[in-house]
């Protein structure tokens, strides 16, 4: 629809020298729906108007006075070449109207008398093709200014390319320096740890040359660790470390402690034949050693420390039960405080002593099974005056058989389920609200606590369960920071999982899951 009224509003320019001529054929193509219709009986006057006009076709008389047809159509042709040209002419002017179109370039030619429904047909076929060529000119134009583009983009994508390649050239040698260098190893492995590239560093832990490393797997140096349940977890979250693991070196006969950190180098492929992972193997023996001499004195000052604790607190027993003779209130208040002074600081040595036996993989679990019920209650009810103290609403939701027995260390659980329960009534404020819920789903026991408190910074969660933490950015705690790391060494002993989850100003949830530790009913076992 749009092509056809753009064709009915082209430009038609007439030029004749009998005006009987241009008017008959303004009124015919008036008739046929064309509005934009120019007519001339004097080519020189057509020629002032086509230097400011393009015309869509443009139809001519052959012989006229002052300028002929062929003239006129070569000076027409000057300013618009490629716009479509009809010559009227009589049978005697034939000839020269063929040499016309030889030489001009005429679209047609058509003889007087004319027949109406040809002259239409060829003007809308002319006008048709004088737009196909401006079309046609204008791609052209455009491919030539894209083609200049794209040689100014090729020049410049050479010069480009030949700055990476040296930047990468330079950057390939220092790198290749960094790793020759490096005084921690570094391998290149592929999916299942076949060794592909070695550094110096690597040669001089295990004792064996590059040669003979390459193509080995790198379990065949490395002990300890699990290296494919590692290579998979690498997979999934992009990097992962390897710990307590060694290498044995030919050359000293002697098993070094190292780490390796590995670190996933083709994430993006779809084929895991061609998954590559680098790792960095750290030699840790100065850190294992500090760490075993610092452990070790720890254990043994707070080993010492527990046995003058002890006689001090059972001496001020003595005291404070009368056994010595009577007190006066004021003596009773000194002792007692010292009294708590000394449980607290016996506390601190015995998380102490605990902490390093975990740490030292020295510390046992003695699983029994055992009535939980009885023992939250039992840490419940000797929370609940601290609650109640505070005015915070302390519930207790049970959502398991009263009978129900799971296999743990009670003691070491009971003192997990105490510290997450003691926090929440030590840090919510006053007429608060603290929910414990108690669940068991499909022979995992689940435990959470929550409070309606300040809540805690997403950026200190994570650092919530390490050694000696104490609270976080926005407030300190007076404890001594070894709570929630030990209840993370107590609940990962028994293969379960800790975690918190807080929003600032709205609470927290501190969490734990036991798995596969709940036992069936005795009704259920029989029926077994």
């Amino acid at each position: 629809m749009l092509y056809h009224i753009a064709m009915k509003n082209g430009l038609i320019v007439v030029v004749d020298d009998e005006q009987m001529v241009t008017s008959a054929i303004k009124t015919l193509l008036k008739m046929e729906g064309f509005t934009n219709c120019v007519s001339f009986n004097n080519p020189l006057e057509a020629i002032e108007f086509l230097v400011k006009n393009q015309p869509d076709i443009i139809i001519s008389d052959f012989i006229m006075p002052e300028m002929n047809g062929f003239e006129f159509l070569s000076k027409a042709k000057e300013l618009y070449p490629d716009v479509s040209k009809i010559v009227l002419t009589g049978y005697a002017d034939k000839k020269s109207a063929i040499q016309a179109i030889n030489e001009i370039g005429l679209y047609k030619y058509i003889e007087k008398p004319w027949d109406n429904d040809d002259l239409v047909l060829n003007i809308k076929n002319g006008i048709e093709r004088s737009n196909l060529l401006d079309k046609l000119h204008e791609k052209i134009n455009e491919l030539e200014i894209a083609k200049k583009e794209l040689e100014k983009y090729s020049h410049n994508l050479e010069d480009l390319v030949a700055q990476k390649t040296a930047d990468l050239v330079e950057a390939h040698s220092k790198l290749k320096s960094i790793i020759v260098n490096c005084a921690d190893g570094i391998v290149i492995t592929d999916k299942n740890g076949k060794l592909e590239q070695v550094n110096p560093a690597v040669e001089n832990l295990s004792g064996f040359s590059a040669s003979h490393l390459i193509d080995s797997n790198l379990s065949s140096i490395l002990f300890g660790g699990n290296l494919t349940e590692t290579l998979n977890k690498c997979v999934e979250d992009g990097e992962t470390v390897l710990r307590d693991c060694c290498i044995a070196n030919t050359l000293t006969e002697k098993q070094i402690p190292v780490e390796v950190n590995f670190s996933l180098i083709t994430a993006e492929t779809d084929n895991e034949e061609e998954l590559r992972f680098v790792g960095v193997i750290r030699d840790v023996s100065v850190q294992k050693e500090t760490d075993r001499l610092r452990d070790d004195f720890i254990a043994a000052l707070t080993h010492d420390m527990r046995t003058p604790l002890t006689a001090e607190i059972q001496t001020l027993d003595f005291f404070l039960d009368g056994t010595v003779g009577e007190l006066n209130d004021r003596q009773q208040m000194l002792l007692s405080t010292m009294k708590t002074n000394t449980e607290g600081l016996l506390g601190l040595v015995n998380s102490l002593l605990t902490v390093y036996k975990f740490d030292a993989g020295k510390k046992e679990l003695v699983k029994s099974n055992f009535n939980v019920k009885d023992l939250i209650m039992q840490r419940y009810n000797e929370l609940k005056p601290l609650a109640d103290k505070k005015d915070i609403e302390f519930n207790l939701n049970l959502e398991i058989d009263d009978d129900l027995q799971i296999t743990a260390d009670r003691q070491e659980i009971g003192r997990v389920i105490a510290n997450l329960c003691g926090n929440a009534v030590n840090y919510t404020n006053p007429h608060g609200k603290i929910e414990v819920t108690v669940k068991e789903q499909m022979g995992d026991f689940l435990f959470s606590v929550s409070d309606n408190g300040n809540g805690i910074p997403k950026e200190d969660i994570p650092h919530l369960f390490k050694r000696f933490s104490q609270g976080t950015s926005r407030k300190r705690s007076t404890g001594t920071g070894l709570g929630l790391y030990l209840s993370r060494q107590i609940v990962e002993a028994h293969g379960g999982k800790i975690w918190l989850e807080s929003k600032v100003n709205k609470g927290s949830e501190f969490s734990f899951i036991l798995t596969n530790v709940a036992l069936k009913p005795e009704k259920e076992r029989l029926a077994v």
